[in-house]
């Protein structure tokens, strides 16, 4: 499904070269549900962005289902993205302005879906997610574990092919962390594909695998089996 090799990404200015990854490679297959942890600066949230197409890499392949996604442009980028990408961020970005309803419809505004089944999806992804109670009602007038609940159903509202997490639990208390993270593992327990950015070791072991980066390289794997650790190194 993701396919990424010898991936590079510089930034710079007029003064400064920094190279954010350095030839990366890894892969991500249909229901995977990976991990990658490290330090701040390890390049972790630049190589999300990268798989999530908003930002670009500066050398290297990226394959998303079989097609080359360096070097598009903005525009197929866009399309791809709204066609195969959920994402799942530590802040919410919810839109204060608007009701979780239409929180939750957006995307599918977006992608010209019609109002009757604009209506349908919200509804189903609300119930599925113990929401629908909640419809009319303002972010700013639920908790955090439910502000991340409607994030979560906006991600999955035009069934993405592969579900992206920033820190998904960064902003939440302990309870209803982990009630994302049980949401995220009933996900995908349902066949989603999951790559999830954190610097929770707990976290973590939800996931199947997780990729430690340092540096702007991964330097190691860890097969995730709850209380067995196996390691790649």
């Amino acid at each position: 499904m993701i396919k990424v090799k010898n991936l590079s990404k510089v930034f710079r200015t007029e003064e400064v070269e920094t190279k954010a990854l350095s030839d990366i490679s890894i892969t991500i297959n249909e229901g995977d549900f990976i991990t990658i942890m490290g330090p701040s600066g390890s390049g972790k949230s630049t190589l999300l962005n990268i798989v999530g197409l908003l930002d670009s890499a500066s050398a290297g392949s990226y394959q998303l289902l079989g097609q080359e996604m360096v070097g598009l442009k903005e525009t197929q980028k866009s399309k791809a993205r709204k066609e195969n990408i959920g994402f799942i961020f530590q802040n919410f970005n919810l839109i204060d302005e608007l009701s979780v309803y239409d929180n939750i419809e957006l995307p599918l505004i977006y992608n010209n879906v019609a109002a009757a089944e604009r209506s349908n999806k919200v509804n189903n992804i609300a119930n599925i997610l113990g929401i629908s109670h909640r419809l009319k009602h303002f972010p700013q007038q639920l908790s955090g574990g439910q502000q991340q609940r409607v994030a979560v159903a906006r991600a999955l509202i035009n069934d993405p092919k592969i579900i992206l997490a920033d820190e998904p639990t960064g902003n939440l208390d302990s309870k209803n962390g982990n009630e994302v993270m049980e949401l995220l593992t009933d996900l995908h327990a349902g066949g989603a594909t999951i790559l999830m950015v954190t610097h929770s070791d707990y976290d973590a072991s939800f996931s199947q695998k997780t990729i430690f980066m340092k540096d702007g390289v991964v330097f190691s794997e860890k097969i995730n089996q709850r209380n067995v650790d196996v390691f790649k190194v």
